[in-house]
């Protein structure tokens, strides 16, 4: 995949929205081995960014701002009802 389409693709994903999620794991040394103790997952939906999707339109784009901020709710309450746990 080349730079741009990297670019792109990230460009897309905050467009339309993503989970992201994190994982810490805490270690200890027991007998000379290194045991886990503690994992930790984060996950976190991030909305849909107008400023995303007016970048990907162009600046005279064909849909409005009330339009805009319309597709970010009905994109951000689809994100709350597929939560993942």
């Amino acid at each position: 995949m080349q730079g741009g389409d990297i670019v792109k693709e990230a460009l897309v994903k905050c467009a339309t929205g993503l989970s992201a999620s994190e994982t810490v794991e805490e270690f200890t040394v027991e007998n000379g081995e290194l045991v886990l103790v503690r994992k930790k997952i984060t996950r976190r939906e991030i909305p849909p960014d107008i400023k995303a999707v007016k970048l990907i339109l162009g600046e005279n784009g064909e849909i409005t701002d009330e339009e805009l901020e319309a597709e970010k709710n009905k994109l951000t309450a689809l994100l709350k009802e597929a939560k993942f746990d």
